[in-house]
């Protein structure tokens, strides 16, 4: 009995590790679209980007004036949203408090994120994912990882 749950454990353990692995290996090996490489190189001539596709969508990630930014593009190269990383601090004062009394953990990551029709959300990386809020610090939705 012993044996068969812990060939079980290591069979999943093998298993989550080869899907994970498979992932990665497809986003390095992203073929990106001639429209969505102009629509990027238009906007950041002469930057290097990292690309990954993940639900029919293609972000651009890099680093600019020494801060790490991404752009999400359509198929069709239509800009979708870009954002940007920021300090903690930088975030609405509301934010961390939110975090906080909710007890979604320390905030690891921030980020600044600018919608194609202007609208700007605060991104906040928590132990059990991307929290969400806009301008004015109310919390939008947690996005688990």
């Amino acid at each position: 009995m012993k044996m068969t749950i812990l060939a079980l454990v290591f069979a999943t353990g093998f298993s989550t590790v080869a899907l994970a692995q498979e992932k990665k290996e497809k986003n390095e090996n992203v073929k990106v679209p001639a429209v969505v490489e102009q629509a990027f190189q238009k906007k950041h001539p002469n930057i290097k980007a990292k690309w990954e596709k993940e639900d029919g969508k293609y972000e651009a990630g890099f680093k600019q004036n020494g801060k790490k930014m991404s752009v999400l593009y359509t198929a069709a190269g239509t800009m979708e949203e870009s954002e940007i990383e920021i300090a903690a601090d930088q975030l609405p004062a509301s934010v961390p408090q939110y975090i906080t009394q909710h007890k979604l953990g320390p905030i690891k990551e921030a980020a600044k994120i600018t919608k194609a029709n202007g609208t700007v959300l605060y991104e906040a990386e928590v132990k059990s994912g991307d929290a969400l809020f806009d301008v004015k610090g109310n919390f939008v939705t947690l996005k688990k990882d």
